[in-house]
């Protein structure tokens, strides 16, 4: 069994042709799971009406925007098997899934990597590239992670991993606490190409590179 967690707001505009790529992609057993907080645009309502369709989706609905690492939790905690993450906005591609379970078959932590020689990102303005190497450096230097693309939010994980690792991101760079809590797992890296999202705008601002930053240091020292 995998179970996909998928944290969302306002992501009605990709969140119905997310679901139906990944049923049309995936033949093992699996179930999704939607993590929404709140969203005003009606993200909640689509994954109602797509549940009425596949038996499989859960959706937990969140009472405010509460932030991505403690969706993936919340997510996790209903969770029937082992984990993948990936985001709402049709920038992580369904098509790469089974690739990473086959992976994950040997492994305790499969990476989605842009970062490896077959990878790339598609449509990065410089600003949007620069932030995300020196996010990169930052990790390796202050926390000693060893991957290609330690901030990567496309990821599978055994849940029992997942489940014993103190999560203290605030933010969307979850899988950096894995690594760092976790030096000695079995990883695997993935290349799959990144897409900027389909619709909507990007979640990325200056909140979120501070919580980046204040991420870094809950890591390093609690």
């Amino acid at each position: 069994m995998l179970s996909i967690i998928i944290p969302t707001y306002n992501e009605s505009n990709n969140i119905f042709l997310l679901i139906e790529m990944l049923e049309e992609e995936l033949s093992l057993k699996h179930e999704i799971i939607v993590v929404d907080d709140n969203s005003p645009d009606g993200t909640a309502t689509i994954v109602k009406q797509l549940s009425k369709k596949y038996d499989n989706i859960k959706l937990v609905q969140r009472k405010k925007k509460e932030g991505l690492s403690s969706a993936i939790v919340a997510g996790v905690t209903i969770a029937s098997g082992d984990i993948l993450v990936m985001d709402a906005d049709l920038s992580h591609p369904p098509n790469v899934i089974p690739s990473m379970l086959s992976a994950l078959n040997k492994s305790d932590l499969v990476i989605g990597s842009r970062m490896l020689k077959e990878a790339g990102v598609e449509n990065w303005p410089f600003h949007r590239k620069l932030i995300s190497k020196g996010a990169e450096l930052l990790a390796r230097i202050l926390l000693g992670v060893n991957s290609s693309d330690p901030l990567s939010g496309f990821f599978a994980i055994k849940k029992d991993i997942f489940k014993k690792t103190k999560i203290r991101t605030k933010g969307y760079k979850i899988l950096l606490n894995i690594l760092a809590d976790n030096p000695n797992l079995n990883v695997k890296e993935v290349p799959y190409t990144f897409k900027d999202r389909h619709a909507g705008k990007t979640k990325l601002n200056y909140s979120e590179i501070l919580n980046f930053l204040f991420d870094i240091v809950r890591i390093k020292f609690s």
